[in-house]
């Protein structure tokens, strides 16, 4: 009997060690090839052909094949008449369920329903992915004439409110990592920024006056006004409420808009920090 003890100890020392992810006797490459062609589907490139994934993820055609016939299978792919392949409805189940499960969606949200509801108008929010903001949560004004923006698309953090406040708050190092050249889109409204330098002064301005407005930058006939979302000192997020620049003058938006929002973002704010202090 004692060996045997002693051996169910080692099993379970074996078992408790394997919590390190970053051993690679515990990584799983097929798994970890999936994942990555998983990842090369982009609002921006949404479609792949297996010799284009294969190319430009440099791994073997007849391996990347097997990789895109096993997600195909299983639901992550789905195959289009042409050939090409995009995400299957496994993966949009995925992407709604950490979208779900985030303390951050779900601490926000019914305050901005209430926001939403006292203004009449859309209301966002989102994060900071790279150089683009990234949509959580959009509460959508059916008046409101915009691209087809929903929970999970991206736009040029440079063009957003939400998204020229969070680069406000960056580090200046982090700030000239994330944003370059690139990040200035050919498609943006006619008051967009088109310069680093230009982005640049405006996003001391925001940081000192702790909003941000976006004035016909992401598209002809909007604006919006945007606020920070923080765990403590730390911005974490932003939200928004946007409008038709025909009927929202941006005098009117600060007045009447900018209050209800800060009002807003700090009830989010101290739930969130008193949340991550227990």
């Amino acid at each position: 009997m004692p060996p045997k003890s002693r051996q169910t100890s080692k099993r379970t020392t074996a078992v408790a060690s394997s919590d390190d992810p970053d051993k690679p006797e515990y990584r799983v490459e097929a798994l970890a090839k999936g994942l990555r062609l998983l990842s090369m589907f982009t609002e921006q490139r949404p479609t792949w052909r297996v010799s284009d994934l294969a190319t430009e993820s440099t791994l073997p055609l007849p391996t990347v094949y097997r990789v895109v016939m096993t997600l195909t299978s299983e639901g992550y792919l789905d195959r289009l008449p042409n050939g090409d392949y995009r995400p299957g409805v496994k993966v949009l189940t995925l992407g709604s369920a950490a979208l779900r499960s985030l303390d951050l969606v779900e601490i926000a949200t019914p305050r901005l329903q209430e926001l939403s509801e006292r203004t009449g108008e859309t209301v966002n929010l989102a994060v900071l992915q790279e150089d683009r903001a990234l949509y959580l949560v959009r509460l959508r004004n059916a008046d409101l004439v915009t691209a087809n923006i929903q929970v999970g698309s991206t736009l040029p953090a440079v063009y957003t409110s939400i998204g020229k406040l969070l680069l406000a708050y960056l580090p200046e190092t982090e700030l000239g990592e994330r944003v370059s050249p690139a990040s200035f889109s050919l498609n943006h409204g006619p008051n967009a920024q088109s310069t680093m330098k230009g982005l640049r002064a405006e996003l001391k301005q925001l940081r000192r006056q702790g909003w941000s407005l976006q004035n016909e930058e992401v598209a002809f006939g909007l604006r919006s006004v945007a606020a920070p979302v923080r765990i403590g000192e730390r911005v974490v997020a932003g939200a928004n409420v946007a409008v038709q620049a025909r009927d929202w003058p941006t005098e009117r938006i600060v007045e009447e808009l900018r209050p209800h929002l800060l009002e807003t973002c700090a009830a989010i704010s101290e739930l969130l920090t008193d949340g991550a202090a227990r």
